[in-house]
């Protein structure tokens, strides 16, 4: 096999893992994009409500639901080996989970309520997040639509203040299923 082969076949057997990963993909975009919707509307209504912003609290609730849903819905996907590409994306939404986490318990336990931009931080990190797991998918729906939740996320979220800022999440779930919806008419 000649050096030009070997590539050619390296890059062939990249591109299938890339479009392995997609086909499965998108359902994990489109549950986080509902859980996302309905978790920061409820805040929303209850925080408009009642005027108490410690509803926030309730994001809690999105691993405790969000992580044993994919592992439910990822069953079945769990005779295809995991690889370089898998194994970092997976790596790399477990650190957006990771700063997440820490950023929201610092700002519950060592900050004033509302100290922090908690809602730019987080939008800001998700965009990039699933920016980043486009590039690394080459898929250009991914991609954009990172960039537009990050960065349209950013300036809604230093222009909407108070309650009104979670419906910012509520957009940017339904981008995320909007996402997934496209990904996975993509990779049937």
């Amino acid at each position: 096999m000649t050096a030009q082969e070997s590539l050619n076949l390296i890059n062939e057997v990249l591109n299938n893992s890339r479009k392995s990963i997609l086909s499965k993909n998108g359902k994990h975009f489109i549950l986080w994009g509902v859980l996302l919707t309905i978790v920061s509307f409820v805040i929303y209504e209850l925080w408009h409500t009642t005027g108490n912003p410690n509803w926030n609290l309730l994001w809690v609730a999105m691993p405790i639901i969000g992580f044993p849903m994919v592992i439910i819905i990822s069953k079945k996907d769990a005779d295809t080996p995991q690889n370089a590409i898998s194994r970092q994306i997976s790596g790399l939404w477990l650190a957006y989970c990771a700063f997440v986490m820490l950023i929201f318990v610092a700002s519950v336990f060592f900050l004033k309520p509302m100290q922090m931009n908690l809602s730019l931080i987080i939008v800001l990190l998700l965009g990039f997040t699933e920016c980043a797991s486009g590039i690394m998918l080459k898929n250009w729906t991914i991609i954009i639509s990172g960039c537009i939740l990050g960065v349209g996320g950013a300036f809604a979220a230093q222009s909407v203040q108070s309650a009104e800022q979670l419906l910012l999440f509520v957009f940017g779930g339904l981008i995320i299923m909007l996402t997934g919806f496209i990904v996975k008419s993509q990779y049937k």
